[in-house]
Parts: structure tokens; sequence; C-alpha cells
């Protein structure tokens, strides 16, 4: 079987629609690393490329999944990463998330949507009215700390497992103006919790036959570049360029959910 033939899984996708998931998995790539949120850029794109609903979020968690673990690497490299605070996080994300995934089969999503609707209106306000994202703010102690990260990491992981969108975005709020991070930290354990949810996601996809395989490692590969990209980018910038791709984040979530209430996505 030829290359062609393997990432259009025989020809049930288009090449035009190959190409526009590796363009847009590029983009959201860039934007998660900076700001999060890249899931409201990448699941369109799959969905838009022909691959059926079933095999959207599976190939969406392969491609992403590359990207994240590049810049949860060059985070930790940096010295993003705080180990006492991403450990216990990480393992709150995961309690969570499984909470969440395991409510959200008997729950009307339709309540959550408007819930969300109601909230990003007022993260959009904190982030405008925030230009230092919580660093102007004194530091909690040590043990405060820990333990509002690890409420912010099993809430979020609730969301991320009952619903999902915008999570990274809502991670870095919360861990820079409830826990009062530095946007360093803050992007270091919110990238730790996004990977470890994403690889638990991914195995139970794998497992389930529902992973488009040779495409995601395709638009992977296209993440990885915008995610090394933004990257450098936030290591350069840091406050200076999380503001303003917050607030487009949180315009695209509204926008997705106003399309999900209206039936139209």
């Amino acid at each position: 079987m030829d290359i062609i033939a393997l990432i259009t899984n025989n020809g049930s996708i288009e090449l035009w629609g190959v190409a526009l998931a590796c363009f847009m998995l590029f983009i959201a790539g860039f934007v998660d690393a900076v700001a999060g949120g890249g899931g409201l850029i990448s699941t369109p794109a799959f969905l838009f490329a022909g691959l059926p609903l079933h095999a959207v979020i599976g190939t969406n968690k392969l491609a992403n999944s590359m990207g994240t673990a590049l810049v949860t690497y060059k985070f930790a490299k940096q010295g993003f990463m705080k180990w006492e605070l991403v450990i216990p996080s990480v393992v709150l994300a995961l309690i969570g998330s499984f909470a969440g995934s395991s409510l959200s089969v008997l729950t009307d999503e339709t309540i959550l949507r408007l819930v969300m609707l109601a909230i990003i209106p007022l993260a959009a306000f904190y982030t405008f009215r925030s230009k230092d994202l919580g660093a102007g703010k004194p530091h909690w102690s040590q043990k405060r700390t820990i333990l509002l990260c690890c409420f912010v990491a099993v809430t979020v992981g609730f969301y991320d497992g009952f619903y999902g969108p915008g999570t990274g975005t809502f991670l870095m709020l919360l861990l820079t103006g409830l826990a009062r991070l530095h946007v360093n930290r803050a992007a270091g354990v919110t990238k730790a919790v996004n990977l470890t949810t994403n690889l638990t996601a991914l195995v139970v996809f794998l497992a389930n036959g529902t992973v488009f395989i040779p495409l995601g490692i395709l638009a992977g590969c296209f993440n990885l570049i915008g995610s090394y990209l933004g990257a450098n980018l936030f290591a350069e910038k840091g406050i200076a360029v999380v503001r303003p791709l917050i607030l487009v984040v949180l315009a695209l979530f509204a926008l997705r959910l106003i399309c999900e209430l209206a039936g139209i996505a």
C-alpha cells in the first residue's frame, strides 16, 4: 500500500482534507503552546477533512499529544516545571478526568454548555483587566499553593473528562489567578496536566481502533512545528503574547458553544 493510500485511509479522505488538517494542526500547535485551547482549532480541522465523527477525537488526541509532549519537554528544560506542583496536579487531574468522563454519559451536556457560555465573558474580562495575569499579586504559602493547584487540576480535569474544549486556557487562567502562579510556572503545570490526560485518552481510543494513525502522525508533525515555534515565542515574550491569544481562544470557544447550542456544529 502506498503512502498516499495510508494517509487518506484508502481514499476515504480527500488530499485537500489532509492538507487542511495539517495546516490547521500547525496553527493549533502554535496557539496551544502559548495560551492553550488548540483543540478548538484542531477538532474542527479533522471534521472538515472528512473523518467520521468517532475517529475525529482519537486522531486529534494522537496529533495533539505529539505537540504537547514537545512543549512539555521544552518547558521542563527551561525550568518552568516545579515538580512539587506538577506531580500532585497530574494525579488529581487524572482522578477528575475519570470522574468527569464517567458522569458525562449520564448528563445532558447542554447544561454545561450554557454554564460555560456564561463563564466565558467573565474569563475574558479577567484576562483583559489583568495585564500581568496574576503576576503582580503576592504569592501564597507553598502549602496553600500546592492545595490550590490540586484543586484547579481536579476541577479542570473533571471538566476535561466531561466536555473538554478550552481546557488548557482555563488551566492557565485559574493557575495564574487563583493559585497566583507566575505565568511560566502556570504553563508548566498546564502542559504536564494536558499531556497526561491526552495520553490517557489516546490509549483508550487506540484500544478501540478509533484513530487514523497515519493521518494523525502526519498532522502531528505539523503540530510539532507549530508547538515548537509557539513555545519559543512564549519563552521570549511571556505575558505579552499570552493575553491576546487567550482572548482569541475564548472568542473561538464562545462561537463553538453558540453553534453547538444552535445545532449547527
